[in-house]
């Protein structure tokens, strides 16, 4: 059988969509678009 109480106690609520984008938005992930602007700026040096 479940144990409610002992369930409860190790709950970790997810995060909320605003506070997902939020951490989304902060965290500087490099994407192929950067990657792809970067490399165009070198070549025009």
């Amino acid at each position: 059988m479940i144990d409610f109480e002992e369930e409860i106690k190790r709950f970790k609520p997810s995060l909320d969509v605003e506070e997902v984008e939020d951490a989304i938005v902060k965290s500087d992930l490099t994407d192929m678009t950067d990657l792809m602007m970067e490399l165009m700026k070198e070549q025009q040096r």
